[in-house]
């Protein structure tokens, strides 16, 4: 809506905000989205000092968040300068086409004022689509991923260049343009090629059987960023990615060389189809190195040592905060205990009176662990403190993380 309000505004046309039929639409809008969020409210209300759930979503999770004030205090903000870099960097390489595409969008207010063809239109209305939403966020306690609303703005009003581009003549402006856009990638590519190729050159390939976790370096003070484990790799961990670097470089080097060579013989279209192509090829890269590194983000495959051995009287406790191990949850389905003081995720469902007894104190899961029935111990740490002077056993391991429990595992 403040898209659409500041583009009204700007271009003279508030009395159009009259056909958005706006009591219709909002009464809609009330019928899909209301039910369910009275439903929650109905059943997690105010009890004694803890507010239900309406203060909780409404005003925690989003108005104090935003003022980075919300409890609890769980969370990072990403520098500003950083957030905003970052949305180039999810716009890669069309990024390079950001500058001429935003000097083609109305600036001035005589021409705002007058009768925009519908190119120019679109123009704004999608530079106001980022612009708004960048803005925004850029005083909020920022994530990474918090510009992702903006791309399909940018999506738009690059696209529109590209097709303005294609459609001009040999020695037009856009033609030059698109060439100084085409070189900057194509020294982008080569400097990610090079940059790729010393890593391979340096690193080593991994020992089979060897834990990633091994080769990584912790770095728990960016773990409230979304991408703070991405911090941890080093170049000897750069050893078990060899495969996907590799062809994220080739790929890189070839699609923005192909590009600046259809660009420098007058064939825009073809180098943007080099770039669609070398970016099919970087995503999979993308991908198959993130299967790679999901053991340190996942649990999956304790939760499958688990699964081996589990029987319904077994209880599965978690060394730290939830969600930390809430994928062993997710794939065993199983309900967790947590061997720590309320925090993070769980800690306002904790106070209320009715919420369940999940949390073990030391003394409690002291006399769990010496008990008949079999405790599985999530935990990152080989010899947890907790543990100390009784015995256990190492059920399975990965991604830095183990499985302990009380009782001799069966073949």
């Amino acid at each position: 809506m403040a898209v659409i309000g500041l583009y009204l505004i700007l271009t003279g046309r508030v009395r159009h905000i009259l056909r958005l039929r706006l009591f219709s639409s909002t009464l809609v809008f009330f019928l899909i989205a209301a039910p369910w969020h009275i439903l929650a409210s109905l059943r997690n209300p105010t009890q004694g000092n803890v507010r239900g759930f309406l203060w909780f979503y409404f005003v925690n999770e989003h108005f104090l968040r935003y003022l980075n004030k919300r409890v609890p205090r769980d969370y990072d903000t990403v520098p500003l300068l950083i957030f905003w870099g970052l949305l180039l960097l999810w716009l890669l390489p069309w990024s390079a086409f950001l500058p001429q595409a935003f000097k083609e969008v109305p600036a001035h207010w005589r021409e705002l004022r007058s009768q925009l063809d519908a190119r120019n239109r679109g123009n704004l209305l999608f530079a106001l689509w980022v612009v708004v939403i960048v803005a925004f966020f850029s005083f909020s306690t920022r994530q990474e991923y918090y510009t992702i609303p903006a791309l399909p703005g940018v999506a738009l009003l690059v696209g529109g260049w590209l097709q303005r581009e294609a459609n001009a003549g040999t020695q037009s402006r856009e033609r030059r343009a698109g060439r100084i856009s085409s070189t900057v990638l194509f020294a982008i590519g080569a400097t990610a090629f090079v940059i790729g190729t010393a890593l391979l050159m340096f690193s080593k390939p991994a020992v089979p059987g060897t834990d990633l976790a091994d080769l990584l370096k912790k770095n728990p003070q960016d773990y409230a960023l979304s991408f703070g484990h991405f911090l941890d790799l080093t170049p000897q961990a750069m050893g078990a990615f060899r495969i996907p670097l590799l062809g994220f470089s080739i790929s890189f080097l070839l699609g923005t060389g192909l590009n600046w060579f259809f660009r420098r013989h007058g064939r825009p279209v073809q180098g943007n189809l080099a770039l669609g192509l070398m970016m099919v090829v970087v995503l999979a890269c993308v991908h198959s190195a993130f299967v790679t590194f999901s053991p340190i983000l996942s649990s999956k495959q304790l939760a499958q040592s688990i699964q081996q051995h589990y029987n319904p009287r077994d209880i599965i406790v978690v060394d730290g905060e939830y969600e930390n191990a809430s994928t062993l949850n997710f794939y065993t389905g199983i309900p967790l205990r947590v061997l720590h003081v309320p925090t993070g995720n769980l800690w306002y469902g904790s106070r209320f009176p009715d919420a369940p007894p999940v949390f073990e104190t030391q003394d409690s899961f002291v006399a769990l662990w010496a008990g008949p029935r079999r405790i599985f111990l999530w935990t990152d740490q080989e010899r947890p403190e907790e543990l100390q002077g009784a015995k256990f056993y190492i059920l399975a391991r990965s991604g830095g993380k183990f499985i302990l429990t009380n009782q001799e595992p069966s073949l």
